[in-house]
Formats: C-alpha cells, structure tokens, sequence
C-alpha cells in the first residue's frame, strides 16, 4: 500500500514515496513524510526498535539468570524426570553379576566381562555371596592377573632357617695399650753422661742400651761387692748384688765388674720391653735425683680402640664384657677394623672392655677393642671404623623368644629363621609381609621381627618371630608395588581380590591399555591355560578326603575344565551324592538336569 500526496492510501505503487527510515530525522520524522507515513514512521521508531533491543537485552538476562541458577535448575530437572517410587531400576534389583573365577569382580549388568581373566560375568542374588574371613595374622589379600604380576616384578623366596650375625658397627679412635707402656726412671741419683736413645719416637730392643749414668753413690755399693768377693765372704757377696738388681743393675753388668775387679762409675740403663720412644725426659750432662723420668716406652704390637656404642644397642653385647671379660686371654668376642691410613686391609680383635656407665649427653656408652698390630700400620690418634658380629646364641632377645625345639636348637648353632629387608613393609603400626597363598594370590601377614641381621654376604635380614614359618613363600621383590597399588590406587582395585566391589566401569588407561601374557591370551577360550602349578596350588586347600575325590572325578561336569583351573573347586550334593564343580557358575546349569549331570560325573569317574 502507498500514500498520495494529499495523504490518501494508493494500491499503486509509488517507490518515490517509500519512507526511508535512514534519511535525516534525529527525534523528528523526515519533513516528506505526510499521514500515514508519518505515523508509520513514528510506530516503528518508538515500538519496533526498542523492541529488538529488549529482545536482546532479554536473551542476555536469561543466559545470566541460567549461569547464576544452573544448580537449581539440574535439581528441579532431576526432580521432574525422577522415575516414579515404584518404578523398577538397576540400583534396586535384586541380582549382580561377577565373575566365578574372581569373585572379587561384581558388576550390576553383564555386558562387561572380567577386567583378568575376560571371562562373561555370572549372575547371582545380591547378598548371596559369603565373604570369605581373612585367617588370624593376615591383614589383606591381593590377587594381581599374571600382567600385573610381571609389570611389579614380583619375585618370591621360601622362608628358612640363615646363618646370621647381629652386625654393630662404630667408630673410635686408636690408643697406646696401656698394658704395654712402661716408664724408665731413675732408681738412683747421678749425671746423664751419654744418651743412646736421644729421639722421640726410637724404636728399641729389649735390652737395648737407653742412657749412661754416672752416680757416685752406686759407685760405693759396686766397691762393696768387689770386696766381698775379694775376702770371700759369700754372704756379703749375695748381699751386694741383691742391692745392686734393686737399683736397676742386671746381672750382665754386674758380672762384667766382677770380671774387671774394679769397680766401674757409668752404669748403663737398659730397655725393659721392645718398642718405641714416646717420651724423653732428659738430655745429656743432666743431673737426675732418685725416682725422676727418663723415658716413657710403648709396646706397639698390639693397640687399644676406644669408641661409643649407642645405649640401645648394649643388650645385644654379652654382659661378660661389663667389668672386663673373666679370662684375659679368652678369644672375646671378634671385631674386624679398618682405617682410612690402610685402605682395604681389616684387622682382627676382640672385645676387650665395656664402660660400667653412660655418658648422659651423648647417651654413649664406651667400649675398648684389643687388637694385634702387625707391621705397626695401626698407628694411636687415627680413627678407625670397627664392626662386631654378635652371634643369635649370644642375642637374648632371640634366645628368650625362641619356643619351638627346633628352633632352639637352629640358634644354638648360629641359624636364625627369617626373612630379607625387601620383603618388610613397614607402616610404622605393623610390619607387613607378603606371602604367596597361590600362584597370582598373595596375603599381607602382620609378622614380628627381631633386631636387623646380616649373612656372610652382607645381605640385611630380619628374624622372624612370629607370623610365617619354615616353607612359607614371600614376596622378596616388589611387595611394595603390590601394597602400594591395593592401598594408594583404587582406580586399580577391580583387577585385585577384596576390592571394594565397585557397580561402575574402571576406564582407566590402566585396565584399557595394557600388553597381555600368554595366560590372558588363551582366558578368552572356553578352558583358559593354567598352569598345573596353579591347580595343584588350588587343590591344596581341600581337605584330605574332598582331595582324593576331586582327582577321581578329575573335570568338572558342566564345562570339561579341569578342577582346581578355575580356583578351589565347587562342592556339590544331587540326590545324596557329591560331586565337584569348577566354579559357582556351573551350579545352576548343574541343577538344571540333575540326572544329565550325575551320568556325566559317573562317566568321569570311570574314564581313566
């Protein structure tokens, strides 16, 4: 429709009449405009634009409001499509689904299979299972599929009687032994003449000459002898020489005076031990009186070492040692030294000494070592490292805790049971050790270990005394990867025995991507390939008289498996009579035609 020019409607089209909403107007309508167009003008101006900026602005408010209110909204959304009370679900039913071989692994549907063994799910009542208790000591139990057994790099180690030695290592300082040192000194008063051991540090000879003194005072006693051998008086003769020996004169000397007939003014003193100058008293031309040191002399064939053992680890030294060993000469107990001036060579000792007292700030108690010194390499000031060995008889706390007779009798002869320090796990409460109950299946057993031990190799082990006995097979590498998986990763847990039985799919990368081992490339068909090592582990949990007929019947009925392949066999009563089954799943088919199955089991029983 169009407008003429006196403002009435036209139906012809006039194009030059057309408004045009871009011409100038600001809040005026174009002066060309008449009528009509005028109003027209003004209703698409004051209504038509403001509308398309509320629209705008309305869209904006609503994606705010939808932002600010998304929690309140998924609610009321979850409210308005929650299916009706009594409306079935998958949470609410009755049944689940898991897998017979690893029961562990419960799913809520069957359209998965199991994450280790990859075999279809069987279906059971909820509440059905009967969790199977945890014998007294084992804290958990893991079952790892063969991949993840090779991925830890678990390696296992039967449990048995080690010879073992309680190893104490200290460090001390080397000493003169005060056994050995002796002090040379003036027995009478006199004048230095000439010094033959005029150097610190002299090594000297028994016998050897150290000094010559000259002393008038001996000079008169030496006359007294001379002249009682001159009248012959026997008696005055011995009298003099005992008084001569008493001052330090040997017989040599004074033989040699008795030989010359006169009497000889310089006496000579003598080393009294072969060993070394540690100290010099006096220089030549000195005069000494009665009594004064002329030398200090050490024996340095064998040293003392000196060191501080900690309070703690002075119940596993022998309490002989606490006022010194009874027999000085007695062997000891055998320490090995090594110094850092003679690298690589050890030299032997014994303890010697244990301090009756500990020192209150270092809480150190010292300890005296007694070693021969060959050569004179040990040298006193130099430090040294010293290890004792402690054999298990000498170890109360193992003689105390040791029960059994065996055992005893394993100690007394230097054996102690136990296990390596790669297989403890300690949590700081319990110390944990991995035992295998079956191939793929391990137990944490809670043990109680004694003190920290080595065998001749060197290799740490703790003696067990309680928790594992003679035979048991432990995990010795790798435990902790397996602790640390069961306890630290539950995104792993549906590939372990006792996990928490979880209804949702495990997508981890760590179940979805992984290589296979030769077991889980043949778990798919109808008989995995198990080892006969397995089934013989499985088998061995049965007791005596369900053992001999589980060999007898020898396959399960229902799926042609071997029994054992698929874990403990499955007992099973029809009309009075037992037969075996290889897992949970074959009851129901079993129960089905009762007569087909027992025909099956006499057919087996039969075949050879």
């Amino acid at each position: 429709m169009s407008i003429n020019d006196d403002g009435h409607p036209s139906n012809g089209p006039t194009t030059d009449r057309i408004p045009h909403f871009n011409d100038e107007g600001g809040l005026h309508a174009p002066p060309d405009l008449h009528g009509w167009a005028k109003a027209w003008w003004w209703f698409h101006f004051l209504i038509l634009v403001n509308l398309a900026r509320l629209r705008f602005i309305a869209i904006l408010a609503v994606i705010g409001i939808v932002i600010m209110r998304w929690d309140t909204l998924a609610a009321y959304y979850d409210k308005w499509t929650r299916p009706a009370g009594n409306a079935p679900s998958a949470a609410d039913s009755d049944v689940e689904y898991f897998c017979p071989m690893h029961p562990s692994i419960v799913r809520d549907n069957n359209k998965e299979v199991c994450p280790i063994c990859f075999m279809p799910l069987t279906k059971r009542k909820k509440g059905s299972a009967n969790a199977e208790p945890l014998p007294a000591g084992v804290v958990n139990r893991v079952q790892l599929s063969p991949y993840r057994v090779v991925l830890a790099g678990v390696q296992t180690w039967p449990v048995d009687y080690l010879s073992l030695t309680k190893q104490l290592k200290t460090v001390g300082s080397i000493e003169f032994n005060e056994r050995s040192q002796k002090t040379v000194a003036a027995r009478f008063p006199g004048r230095i003449d000439k010094l033959f051991a005029n150097e610190t540090g002299q090594m000297v000879q028994a016998g050897d000459d150290l000094a010559m003194i000259y002393s008038p005072d001996l000079l008169v006693t030496v006359r007294n002898l001379l002249d009682a051998k001159r009248r012959g008086n026997a008696d005055l003769l011995e009298s003099s020489r005992s008084r001569l020996k008493l001052l330090g004169i040997d017989d040599q000397q004074i033989d040699a005076d008795l030989s010359a007939g006169k009497a000889d003014a310089d006496i000579r003193v003598r080393a009294p031990l072969s060993g070394h100058v540690i100290t010099k008293y006096v220089q030549e031309g000195q005069y000494v009186q009665e009594g004064a040191p002329l030398f200090d002399l050490a024996d340095l064939s064998s040293v003392w070492i000196e060191s501080q053992i900690y309070e703690d680890d002075l119940p596993f030294l022998p309490s002989v040692y606490e006022h010194g060993p009874k027999d000085p000469d007695s062997p000891g107990l055998a320490v090995i030294a090594t110094t850092r001036s003679v690298p690589g060579e050890q030299f032997e000792g014994k303890l010697a000494f244990v301090y009756p007292h500990v020192d209150q700030d270092s809480r150190t108690a010292t300890v005296r070592f007694e070693l021969d010194n060959p050569d004179h390499k040990l040298r006193p000031g130099a430090t040294a490292e010293v290890t004792l060995r402690i054999a298990p008889q000498d170890v109360a706390l193992l003689a105390n805790s040791a029960t059994d007779p065996e055992q005893k009798q394993m100690i007394a002869a230097g054996k102690v049971l136990a296990v390596p320090e790669s297989a403890v796990i300690d949590t700081g409460n319990q110390k944990i050790v991995y035992r295998q109950q079956s191939p793929g299946v391990f137990e944490g057993v809670d043990v109680t270990l004694g003190p920290r031990m080595v065998d001749p190799q060197g290799v740490v082990f703790y003696p067990l005394l309680k928790g594992l006995k003679v035979g048991d097979r432990i995990v010795t590498s790798g435990s902790f990867l397996v602790d640390a998986e069961t306890r630290l990763n539950p995104a792993a847990g549906s590939i372990y025995f006792g996990n928490s039985g979880s209804t949702q799919s495990n997508a981890s990368s760590d179940v979805n991507v992984r290589p296979s081992t030769p077991q889980e490339l043949a778990a798919n068909s109808p008989t995995p390939e198990v080892s006969e090592a397995e089934i013989q582990a499985n088998l061995a949990k049965l007791p005596p008289e369900s053992l001999a007929q589980v060999q007898r019947q020898r396959l399960c009925p229902i799926t042609g498996n071997k029994l054992g392949a698929m874990g403990q066999p499955i007992q099973l009563t029809i009309d009075n009579q037992t037969l075996w089954l290889c897992c949970e799943g074959c009851k129901e088919e079993a129960l089905k035609d009762s007569k087909a199955t027992l025909a099956k089991v006499a057919e087996l029983k039969q075949a050879k």
